[in-house]
């Protein structure tokens, strides 16, 4: 296998540590190419057998704006990290692949989500992403975990070592849309209680909304409300989540000693972050 990594992040360098027998190239923070060396990234491009992207838009896809001639024309497997966020605002609702997308706040995601399925691509739709450097523990250790009083809201998660299983399965499956997330979507301060809990510390008073002095993107995050099924990714790629809730997830980092991938940092402020 030659991999090539657009964007060896957090999330795709889980990806690249179940890979111990394959070449691997990439651009990113934890990359050994420049995305602007033109000739180095068009080379890999045309001996790669796969080719991963984990990089968000900006107004557009940076990868397909410079890249997506060569792209068209590879013969090597596509995937792509994506969002559920496309799926905008269900009121609550289980949504599935066949839901449309692009009606929420996330409208240069969900373009890009459909230029690499237009590419043949495997597209994994993920949701919140946490896992080793990056979880509701490291808030609550830090101090900085509020239990937000959102109503009836609830997000679903996924750790991302399950991440990693379910990209490496999708590599003998056909191209299409997959979402990856856990089996239960679950409240922001459901979570942040438990993780308390597991640490013995004690559990943050509920904040209302409209006082927790959030920032822009944080409130808007917030004005979602949806529970993403998982079912393809399990009936077609024969994944399973290893972590199939936010317990079993925290109860195996609180655990657990192995650090975070050297290309991790400070868990991010967005939940979107590949």
């Amino acid at each position: 296998m030659r991999l090539f990594v657009f964007g060896l992040g957090y999330a795709a360098s889980y990806i690249a540590m179940r890979l111990p027998g394959a070449r691997i190239a990439a651009t990113g923070s934890a990359g050994d190419i420049a995305f602007d060396d033109a000739e180095r990234v068009r080379f890999e491009l045309a001996n790669a057998t796969h080719i991963l992207s984990s990089v968000p838009p900006g107004e557009d896809d940076p990868v397909l704006a410079a890249y997506g001639d060569a792209l068209a024309e590879t013969r090597a497997w596509l995937g792509y990290l994506s969002s559920t966020g496309v799926y905008g605002d269900t009121g609550g609702a289980w949504v599935d692949e066949s839901a449309p997308t692009g009606t929420g706040r996330r409208g240069a995601r969900a373009a890009a989500d459909a230029a690499w399925l237009t590419l043949g691509a495997r597209v994994f739709r993920l949701p919140g992403i946490y896992g080793p450097g990056r979880s509701p523990l490291d808030r609550i250790r830090a101090g900085e975990a509020k239990r937000i009083d959102a109503g009836d809201q609830v997000f679903s998660r996924v750790h991302v070592a399950d991440i990693a299983s379910g990209v490496i399965a999708g590599f003998d499956a056909p191209p299409g849309v997959y979402n990856l997330a856990d089996d239960e979507p679950a409240p922001q301060s459901e979570v942040i209680a438990f993780g308390c809990r597991l640490l013995g510390l004690p559990v943050p008073p509920l904040i209302p909304l409209a006082e927790a002095n959030l920032s822009l993107p944080a409130r808007a995050f917030y004005s979602e409300n949806r529970r993403v099924a998982n079912g393809k990714a399990k009936r077609v790629l024969g994944w399973r989540p290893l972590y199939a809730d936010y317990r079993l997830g925290l109860r195996a980092l609180s655990a657990s000693t192995s650090p975070a991938p050297a290309s991790s940092a400070p868990a991010p402020a967005s939940h979107d972050q590949r």
